[in-house]
């Protein structure tokens, strides 16, 4: 695997699994994935925490099954958040939804396999253009992969960010018309997605950040002064781990463009 760029901040995350355990509730309060019992998997989402994307995802995979999701998950937030290359970026989410699809076929009742599908799509299609995704028939994968993910665990704020954001882009890209009548996207759904989010995780940095940005989308300029306050929590939240820090620092790049 050829190396992937570093997080600028390698060692000031420092987890094991001791450090995994204790804090995994905060950890994953967005997407509820459940405590591993395998070491080998706890030894990914170490290096996933500390911000050693490649390795979390290389250990996950090797992991087999009980490690798809730390493996794709590591690989969505490097893609996401480090990846300086396009064409690399839509690899990588490609690979993921590939592989989230065939951990969904086997295990249809766990929520995270439908989430990273979703995801990596959701992403594939900001990098091609949303409306070329539309006319691809992406859209409706993910918003029925999303939608599934909260069926089968309610409390998914993470899910309902994401549901959320594929709304007002949906909005965004065709118009409110369209977007209602064909992909069954609404701008009171996607606000009222973000509120359930913000009320399931709280502390969520990427709650704010995607409601913020939804705000700009359908509100416009009469609710900027509300999406800068959202960015402005974002960028202050305190940053338990690698993942968390690039939230951070995202709000913060959004505060200053």
């Amino acid at each position: 695997m050829t190396p992937w760029t570093a997080f600028n901040y390698q060692g000031e995350y420092v987890f094991d699994a001791a450090r995994v355990k204790k804090y995994w509730l905060q950890l994953h309060a967005g997407d509820l994935e459940p405590l591993p019992n395998d070491e080998a998997v706890l030894a990914a989402w170490a290096q996933f925490h500390g911000g050693a994307f490649q390795k979390a995802t290389e250990l996950g995979l090797q992991a087999g099954s009980a490690g798809s999701t730390v493996a794709n998950k590591a690989t969505c937030i490097y893609a996401n958040y480090l990846e300086p290359k396009e064409k690399n970026r839509q690899i990588l989410f490609l690979q993921v939804a590939e592989r989230a699809a065939a951990q969904a076929a086997a295990e249809p009742g766990n929520p995270n396999a439908y989430y990273w599908q979703a995801y990596a799509l959701g992403r594939y299609s900001q990098g091609i253009s949303v409306a070329k995704a539309l006319a691809q028939g992406v859209g409706g994968k993910i918003k029925s992969a999303l939608e599934k993910t909260i069926a089968l665990q309610p409390q998914h704020a993470d899910a309902h960010v994401a549901l959320g954001a594929f709304h007002a882009e949906v909005i965004d890209k065709v118009g409110a018309l369209i977007a209602n009548m064909t992909y069954g996207a609404k701008k009171e759904a996607s606000l009222n997605l973000f509120e359930r989010a913000l009320s399931l995780a709280p502390q969520s940095a990427i709650a704010r950040i995607e409601y913020a940005n939804a705000l700009v989308i359908l509100e416009g300029d009469k609710r900027m002064t509300e999406a800068t306050r959202y960015y402005q929590q974002a960028a202050a939240m305190p940053a338990l781990d690698a993942t968390a820090r690039l939230d951070a620092e995202m709000a913060q790049t959004e505060l200053a463009s």
